[in-house]
């Protein structure tokens, strides 16, 4: 039987060490250790399974993972305050850290049980199966084309369910890149360029001059952004700018389908790059962080933001007058609400030159924290406490507590 002395500890501690800079070697050393004592220890193993999903092992960590599902499939991850207002159950699918939403490192400290449970790979989800209690369901589980049978399954099963379901299944696929960019067209004040899935024989066909990109890529001419299908966190990401530059790319890729869309130059006057996280709970928008870089390919980690403080105050001063921001794109951030009906969903921004919202991604599995330092980020607790409140109060607002 698992050890019951071993809790479940999700994704939030290990990012958080992460981001404090802690080497999280030793900490896998010890799990691994632990788990000779512990063989059928499942915590231990998924704890496991994480750190090294962290630290880029991908390959051992979906081993150590599937391990600890072949022993439970359900973990608790018990409120900070108790007794907890209620239980939310995550609907999971084993995978990396991008294959579900990281709702605890959003609810860290708060009084909701998260109950994970993964569902089998290939088993369908029906009435009967016996899931642990909960007060609410949400579907946690990211877009993609392996997740697309269930997915569909899950819209006929949880259509009466016999509490709330949190992000329909039916609208998850409103996140994925392509969807999207079909979805958000038209919208005033709102650009994103469509995003094209194209095969690796028809980009070499542009590389070689076979074929110009204006007619294989719809209208899309240099420069182009270029990434693989299911590519997070800017993996293979690439701006395109010649022929020459495509080939090198796929020289260097063994993918073999991709998402292309067109390049837009957001920079502002003074050459910077601003991209921005938004949370949309219920509809409302809510301020994640706003990240400072001279790269047009932004990530918070490594824009800066940690060393600049003239970067810091300007997100900070960006926290403030949200307002302002909200009134301006209110229109388009009203329709992505209105588009997508889900009831949680996030995504990361910026503003054109001209003025509109540019829209590079929408996800639900975007990770949404306040674990940057008080020392160097003093204003981003109360700031990302609005979200966690307004999560809160959706949640409670829906199951009526």
């Amino acid at each position: 039987m698992p050890n019951a002395d071993t809790p479940f500890l999700g994704l939030a501690p290990f990012l958080r060490m992460s981001l404090a800079g802690t080497d999280l070697k030793p900490v896998a050393n010890a799990m691994l250790d632990s788990t000779q004592a512990h063989s059928h220890d499942a915590a231990l193993w998924l704890n496991l399974a994480t750190v090294m999903l962290c630290l880029g092992q991908r390959a051992l960590g979906l081993d150590l993972q599937a391990q600890a599902l072949a022993l439970r499939r359900d973990y608790v991850l018990a409120a900070a305050h108790q007794p907890a207002r209620l239980r939310l159950l995550l609907l999971m699918v084993p995978g990396d850290l991008s294959a579900n939403m990281p709702l605890d490192c959003l609810l860290e400290g708060s009084d909701i049980d998260l109950v994970f449970y993964y569902l089998p790979p290939g088993q369908s989800l029906t009435l009967t199966l016996p899931l642990p209690e909960h007060d609410a369901l949400m579907v946690a589980m990211s877009e993609g084309d392996d997740n697309l049978a269930i997915l569909q399954n899950l819209a006929q099963t949880l259509a009466q369910w016999p509490c709330p379901v949190i992000n329909a299944p039916q609208h998850i696929h409103s996140t994925g890149r392509a969807f999207a960019s079909v979805l958000l067209q038209g919208i005033p004040g709102l650009a994103m360029p469509p995003t094209l899935r194209r095969l690796r024989s028809e980009l070499t066909a542009i590389s070689t001059g076979a074929a110009a990109p204006a007619a294989a890529l719809d209208g899309c001419d240099w420069p182009i952004i270029v990434r693989p299908l299911g590519a997070h966190g800017g993996h293979g990401l690439a701006k395109i700018s010649t022929p020459d530059e495509l080939a090198q790319y796929l020289n260097a890729s063994s993918d073999d389908a991709f998402y292309v869309s067109r390049f837009i130059d957001y920079r502002g006057a003074d050459g910077y790059f601003r991209k921005i996280r938004i949370a949309l709970i219920d509809g409302r928008p809510y301020a994640c962080h706003m990240a400072v870089s001279s790269h047009w390919m932004i990530h918070y980690v490594n824009a800066g933001m940690y060393e600049d403080a003239w970067k810091r105050q300007e997100e900070l001063e960006f926290l403030t007058d949200f307002d302002d921001f909200v009134q301006r794109h209110h229109v388009a951030l009203t329709a992505i609400a209105r588009q997508t009906q889900l009831d949680y969903v996030c995504m990361d921004c910026a503003q054109t030159q001209s003025g509109e919202l540019l829209i590079f991604e929408i996800d639900h599995a975007m990770v949404v924290h306040a674990m940057d330092t008080e020392a160097q980020f003093p204003y981003k607790q109360m700031y990302m406490q609005k979200v966690r409140d307004a999560f809160r109060a959706f949640l409670l607002r829906v199951c009526k507590k």
